[in-house]
């Protein structure tokens, strides 16, 4: 462990590393950056690409989709007019309340969001590949386990349309071997 003149742990900065929060702080504004481009290379707002993310694996009530963005249900509502002028999302009415209308991506805004999570999925693999082999496993273990947890506090269903990856049976974030 690194020491100060007096002895004490030099701070993460003196060791040439970045405190968990500063770091997390300037991979979040790298990332954002990186999904800003790829979102204007589509003529999308971040907000909207966020939406288009969220609806690419689920169809939510208005509701549910204000509570998945974090925005009141009047900003959503423009925000799907807008989509839907573009001819990216359509809305559904809900066969189990006749009140709900459900969102979903039409065949465009599938295309839309499918170019656009490569092109930002090549971003990100790109600066991941700075990292050995270990340490990106490492990284992807940790980050499911910390936002799987946080998504389950905040009662979001990360699995909710992903049947390819739902975890198997018995999954657990936590990744200690099981006791024999």
């Amino acid at each position: 462990m690194a020491t100060g003149p007096a002895g004490p742990p030099a701070p993460a900065a003196a060791r040439g590393q970045l405190t968990i929060v500063d770091g997390l702080a300037q991979l979040a504004f790298v990332i954002h950056g990186m999904l800003e481009l790829r979102a204007a290379e589509h003529d999308l707002s971040i907000t909207q690409a966020r939406l288009l993310g969220v609806l690419r694996d689920r169809t939510p009530a208005m509701n549910e989709l204000a509570r998945l963005l974090g925005l009141d249900k009047s900003s959503v509502s423009g925000l799907v007019d807008r989509a839907e002028r573009r001819g990216l999302v359509v809305r559904i009415p809900s066969a189990d309340d006749k009140r709900a209308v459900l969102v979903g991506l039409t065949d465009e805004g599938r295309s839309l969001v499918s170019r656009a999570a490569a092109g930002f999925g090549a971003d990100l693999t790109a600066m991941l590949d700075l990292l050995p082999p270990s340490d990106r496993d490492a990284l992807s273990a940790t980050v499911s386990r910390l936002l799987v947890a946080y998504a389950a506090r905040h009662g979001v269903d990360l699995f909710a349309g992903l049947d390819a990856r739902v975890p198997p049976p018995g999954w657990h974030p936590d990744p200690a071997p099981p006791r024999p």
